[in-house]
């Protein structure tokens, strides 16, 4: 597996070599893209691996030896109930894997990282003070976009955020927490039986403006956080799930979208609905504002406001998600920002960082725009005059961004519902005019007009 070489070794991952067995961190050292490495695994009676993002790299034929699971066991962190262990002052997780009888016979020893700028994708809906849910996959980053938002809202916003670390993966192993988390703190929390039971301490005792909960998976913990919020006390916090529809047709955490119960109509409401008698509807308010699906490490999915969308979605015409991307340069585009108006329009937003032509990815070469109810000459004789390096395609697969009027858009033809399906982004323009096309395409490359 080919790897570009990197410089000096961080100096938390150094810690956490020097908690393996000497041979196999004496092989890391040497490999030459071990900045990215995601976790180590030792299994009992197998060779140990290193795994990266594009794959795995065998660290020895010699396979794991018990000595050698309890040589890292015995220099890690105590292992709890949920046989989760740390590395004190590091954001590292040491997960165990037991036998029938208790007896250690793997360790998946997952790398912690402190990444700045997670947040940004949506780091305007963290600071509004509304409550968020995040949703994604194991590893797509969620705990670390979790303690990215407890930092900036202790540290850049001023507020008192109280982080419940189940465990220690958002302040890390040990009494005194990661610096990654800013000037926020953090209580403990025992065993993860008992995490719903200091949600409800943390807000009692300790007064905070805001509170940060890692995995609301029982019910017990969703009644708390529907309590948090009754309170006033912004939440930011992830759930066991991917998507909405996940948490919609699951039983216990469909109370974080407010619960949905099962409503008998008239005959007559039923006619004006056009729907069957028996209908779902939601029970309460959700406790959270938004809910951001984590698709990758530079997507998400938004949905808000979030008590609209539950509604659409029981009525199965959910709306779909604002989505918003980050490029290799910094920028972020979204698929769709609200006017002052509260209507939803769908439009690029991109950052202006000079007054020349951009491209909308920088180093990716032309854009590929795919007009659609849009002249495609007016929009070639656009690009010519504003000297945008541009091209026009015959079809969505090959575009990174769809042209379209404000009467198709709302229509929603197929290309424009392919297009949101697959993250590309949408610009709705009022007319289709030469100084129309000119107007939007200079708030996307962020050109001015030339006096």
């Amino acid at each position: 597996m080919a790897r570009s070489s990197t410089a000096k070794i961080d100096p938390e991952l150094e810690m956490l070599f020097k908690a393996l067995p000497p041979r196999l961190a004496a092989k890391l050292r040497k490999l030459p893209d071990v900045n990215n490495l995601i976790e180590v695994v030792m299994d009992l009676g197998r060779e140990p691996e290193a795994r990266f993002l594009d794959g795995g790299v065998i660290l020895s034929t010699k396979v794991v030896t018990e000595n050698d699971l309890e040589y890292t066991a015995s220099r890690v962190g105590e292992f709890g109930d949920d046989n989760r262990a740390g590395i004190e002052r590091t954001l590292h997780r040491i997960s165990a894997i037991r036998n029938r009888n208790g007896k250690l016979i793997g360790l998946t020893c997952r790398v912690g990282r402190a990444v700045t700028g997670t947040v940004d994708i949506i780091k305007d809906i963290v600071v509004s003070g509304q409550s968020i849910l995040l949703l994604g996959k194991p590893g797509i980053g969620k705990t670390t976009m979790l303690r990215e938002c407890a930092r900036v809202l202790a540290d850049e916003m001023k507020k008192r955020v109280v982080i419940v670390d189940t465990s220690n993966e958002i302040g890390g192993d040990g009494d005194i927490p990661h610096p990654g988390i800013g000037r926020a703190r953090r209580m403990q929390v025992k065993t993860p039986s008992l995490q719903h039971a200091v949600m409800i301490e943390a807000v009692e005792n300790h007064m905070p403006e805001v509170i940060v909960i890692d995995e609301i998976g029982t019910e017990l913990e969703a009644a708390a956080a529907r309590t948090i919020a009754e309170r006033g006390v912004q939440l930011i916090a992830t759930a066991h799930g991917i998507t909405l529809e996940n948490l919609l047709v699951d039983p216990v955490l469909n109370d974080l979208l407010g619960g949905i119960q099962s409503v008998t109509l008239s005959d007559d409401e039923a006619r004006r609905r056009g729907t069957q008698k028996s209908v779902l509807e939601r029970k309460a308010p959700p406790t959270f504002d938004v809910l951001v699906e984590i698709q990758a490490r530079d997507r998400v999915a938004i949905h808000k406001p979030l008590a609209e969308v539950v509604d659409a979605a029981l009525r199965h015409s959910t709306p779909p998600p604002i989505i918003r991307v980050r490029t290799k340069n910094g920028g972020i585009i979204s698929t769709a920002s609200e006017s002052s108006n509260g209507e939803l329009t769908h439009k690029i937003e991109i950052p202006k960082q000079s007054k020349k032509v951009q491209k909308l990815a920088s180093g990716q070469g032309p854009i590929g725009i795919f007009p659609y109810g849009i002249s495609r000459s007016y929009l070639e004789q656009s690009l010519r005059e504003l000297n945008i390096n541009a091209k026009v395609r015959n079809n969505l697969d090959q575009a990174e961004l769809m042209l379209t009027l404000k009467n198709y858009y709302r229509r929603k033809p197929d290309s424009v519902r392919q297009a949101e399906l697959n993250g590309i982004p949408i610009h709705v323009l009022k007319s289709n005019t030469v100084s129309q096309i000119k107007q939007a395409l200079r708030a996307i490359y962020g050109t001015q007009e030339e006096e």
